[in-house]
């Protein structure tokens, strides 16, 4: 028993030392490889390093640069405001276009909102008009877009043609639109002011059955509605009534 033991002992030992020896041999197979891989590829994995780090380095840089840009932005856009509220008309409209060619990608789109709102102040029609380069910009969300065109439809309503307007106005009543609030009401009020009660009743009753307009303009809305169901009020103007002539006396 002790031979058969001693046996066992030998071929475990045996076994262990095989197994040392193919481990060995594996990693010396490794390193002979990977020494192979580097002889060769070292120049092209040299090159991807400082690649990487470049990549890495550049972005950075660009980020601050970003962020220096965005900061200089901030401060165009605070003064050309200032310059606006203080009534420098002028030199506001020439800082807001400058920052509209010249600034980051937000402050660039808010000062060209800004600059069309100012301008409506004085002329009108081109303010429309800026909405309207606005309104047909591919670059912007489909949100800015639709705000440029209600802001352009609000300048125009009071035209002597508010055809383009009230059409405008139509495409962005629709169900899913952004602003279709603002714009049934508008819609609604204007059919109000033609004497057309029935168009402005459908308009309003669109506002009221919408689960998700402002409890603000329901309010409003009631008023509306009351002024449709009282049809046409005719005003006329009270004239005082004469005193009696005073008694002649003798």
């Amino acid at each position: 028993m002790v031979e058969a033991g001693s046996a066992r002992m030998g071929t475990r030992n045996g076994m262990a030392e095989n197994n040392e020896f193919f481990r060995e041999v594996e990693e010396d197979y490794r390193r002979d490889q990977i020494a192979a891989i580097w002889k060769r590829y070292s120049a092209l994995i040299i090159a991807a390093a400082v690649l990487l780090t470049a990549g890495v380095g550049g972005w950075r840089y660009w980020q601050h640069a970003q962020r220096e840009r965005a900061e200089q932005a901030s401060e165009q856009f605070d003064k050309a405001t200032k310059l606006a509220a203080d009534g420098n008309s002028a030199e506001a409209e020439r800082a807001f276009q400058s920052l509209s060619a010249d600034g980051t990608g937000g402050y660039r789109i808010l000062a060209r909102f800004r600059a069309a709102a100012d301008l409506s102040k004085r002329d009108a029609a081109a303010a429309a008009t800026e909405y309207d380069k606005l309104a047909a910009d591919t670059a912007l969300g489909d949100g800015l877009r639709d705000l440029a065109r209600l802001r352009a439809a609000l300048i125009r309503i009071d035209a002597a043609d508010p055809a383009p307007a009230l059409t405008s106005l139509q495409g962005l009543a629709t169900p899913t639109g952004t602003f279709r609030h603002t714009a049934r009401e508008m819609l609604g009020l204007a059919a109000l002011k033609k004497g057309e009660y029935e168009a402005a009743g459908r308009w309003f009753d669109q506002i009221a059955g919408d689960a998700e307009t402002p409890q603000s303009l329901r309010q409003r809305v009631e008023v509306y509605e009351a002024l449709v169901s009282g049809g046409t009020v005719t005003v006329t103007e009270a004239k005082p009534e004469l005193a009696a002539p005073p008694p002649m006396t003798r």
